[in-house]
């Protein structure tokens, strides 16, 4: 149905017949003769429909109207001086139609296609036709081509790709599975995978040495602009290996993969611990774009007159007092600013937000009166205060303060304008915590198969695993660890976890088993490849980059998912729902 893509018309074409096909991006009509930009898969062509040069072909092009489908047969000719278009690559030519068949009609647009203030829902109800659109094909082309990237970038250092089940067995992860009825086991439940974190150490011990995989990920999670319920990473594994050979293969496949898709990066990235990202920027992926990192001052405010400050900073392990320096902040915020500044970050669980001045004559303020000139002239030398600079100050409980910091550095930046477009700043984040403590539950921070630096440790929290994670911009591109390959040292993580072996035994029994026969030392990582996708087509959300994805409440609004099923099915699976009691009051 085609001789020529739109993309491949241009002046070499001239005088030549050419059939093209595609949809109508757009009709004119000028004076009698019908100009009809035409659109393909990746490009516009312009159409001449003119009854001096064909009356059927004119009479057909009256009819047509936008997103027609369309086979158009003409000769190519250069347009007129003054006539091209620039933006287009097929800009200085034009086709000269003499048949024009309407394949398909369309009926008028729900919404134009390219407009970003359509409602969400609208354009997810119709996705189909939002994916018509150049910027929709341009993101999946970048992403098509990242994913080939991907494998021929892994298949080159030698690892094999396996595909793991979608269906298997339920085990805690972090977050909620999807969980699917047996017909054949009536009341029992297969899970879809969070990872394929277990089939993939499986493989380790099978022998598989270099392992990778697309995989397709489940998790019933709340939703973020970063988060969906079905997404995709690129997952590896590797044996007899350490932190450094794996953070090797994740800077090589992250870089082959960016240079594949025309963006410049560097080959090694910077690292920083988990204790360092938290105590400078108040998140374990800090945006490494700008700076802007705290400075701890509790020990100088420990000596000041204030009751509330000091009284804080008696205890330096449980609480902290940040300095957040702004550069030029005093001659670019206003006083209704600043006062605003303290209102956002008591959003986040803060007392209030104190602050001094750069000025000519020095520091200004209204908690300057609580310091010494001996103080003050350290908080000046530590923040590296000039004139014109603000500094911030956030004091109380640890988690609390580096929380509300590490946001109100966030929001500043962006206020200010400082972020840079259009480019990539990776970090890894290393040394993370094996444990966390939720109200007074012990949990692994990562996952429970996470290999331990030591276990001699007075407090439960102070150990750190080999746990690493690729940051990117501000977003967590993907993670992973060393893992643990003996049997005993998985049963005593498994034991500080709060898991019996009773219930180690029902849900990882099959690996405990495995790692008893001659489990090999390994590691790996998993990359989000749609987060990955999102930050090269700069976009804001992850659900531009896949293809049909769900709202931030887990619908498919295109397909209507999901959906009830009728009690014939819910029989079969021996399930029965439970109907909804409505109560007055």
């Amino acid at each position: 149905m085609r001789t020529h893509y739109c993309a491949e018309i241009d002046e070499k074409q001239i005088g030549q017949c050419v059939t093209v096909s595609g949809w109508v991006a757009s009709r004119r009509d000028h004076g009698g003769v019908i100009f009809i930009d035409l659109r393909d898969k990746d490009q516009v062509v312009q159409l001449v429909c003119d009854p001096a040069d064909n009356v059927a072909a004119h009479k057909q092009a009256e009819e047509v109207r936008d997103q027609f489908v369309l086979i158009a047969t003409g000769k190519v000719r250069a347009r007129g001086e003054g006539l091209e278009n620039p933006n287009l690559k097929t800009g200085k030519v034009e086709i000269i139609v003499d048949d024009l068949v309407i394949e398909n009609r369309s009926l008028p647009m729900p919404f134009d296609l390219g407009d970003e203030k359509v409602n969400e829902e609208i354009r997810l109800k119709y996705r189909y036709l939002e994916l018509r659109s150049q910027r929709s094909y341009d993101i999946f082309k970048l992403r098509s081509k990242a994913t080939i990237a991907a494998r021929n970038a892994l298949d080159a250092l030698d690892f094999l790709e396996v595909d793991t089940p979608i269906l298997t067995k339920s085990t805690p992860e972090g977050a909620r599975d999807y969980l699917v009825p047996s017909r054949v086991h009536g009341g029992e439940f297969y899970a879809l995978p969070q990872s394929p974190q277990l089939f993939k150490q499986l493989l380790m011990v099978s022998g598989f040495d270099r392992y990778f995989q697309i995989a397709k990920c489940f998790r019933d999670e709340d939703l973020r602009a970063d988060r969906q319920p079905e997404f995709t990473q690129i997952d590896v594994e590797m044996s007899f290996c350490d932190q450094e050979d794996v953070i090797a293969v994740g800077e090589k496949l992250i870089h082959d993969v960016f240079d594949k898709c025309g963006f410049e990066v560097p080959e090694k990235f910077p690292r920083m611990t988990y204790h360092e990202a938290m105590e400078k920027y108040g998140t374990d992926k800090p945006d490494m774009r700008y700076d802007l990192a705290m400075v701890d001052v509790i020990d100088i405010f420990a000596r000041c007159d204030n009751e509330i400050f000091s009284g804080i900073a008696k205890t330096p392990k449980k609480n902290r007092i940040k300095a957040l320096k702004v550069p030029g902040g005093d001659t670019v915020f206003s006083k209704r600013q600043m006062k605003g500044f303290e209102e956002y970050v008591r959003k986040f669980g803060a007392q209030g937000l104190g602050y001094f001045q750069m000025k000519e004559e020095g520091l200004k303020g209204p908690l300057i009166k609580f310091f010494s000139e001996e103080d003050i002239a350290e908080i000046i030398q530590r923040c590296t205060l000039e004139v014109g600079d603000v500094v911030f100050f956030g004091a109380g409980e640890k988690k609390t303060v580096l929380d509300y910091m590490g946001r109100f550095r966030i929001y500043l930046a962006e206020l200010m304008e400082i972020i840079p477009a259009e480019s990539f700043a990776f970090l890894w984040v290393v040394d993370f915590p094996m444990f966390e403590v939720e109200d007074g539950r012990v949990k692994a921070l990562h996952h429970p198969f996470t290999q331990p630096k030591s276990l001699d440790y007075e407090e439960i929290e102070e150990i750190e695993s080999i746990a690493y994670d690729i940051v990117l911009n501000g977003t967590e591109l993907g993670g992973g660890s060393i893992r643990i390959h003996r049997e005993a040292m998985q049963a005593e993580i498994f034991k500080l976890l709060g898991i019996s072996e009773e219930e180690a035994q029902e849900k990882f029994g099959f690996l405990l088993e495995a790692l008893k026969f001659g489990a090999p030392p390994h590691g790996g990582f998993a990359l989000g490849l749609d987060r990955m996708i999102m930050l090269m087509a700069g976009t804001d959300s992850i659900r531009d980059v896949i293809a049909f994805p769900k709202t931030q409440r887990a619908q498919c609004l295109l397909t209507q998912a999901p959906s009830p099923v009728d009690n014939e099915q819910l029989k079969e699976l021996s399930l029965r729902l439970r109907q909804k009691i409505q109560t007055e009051g």
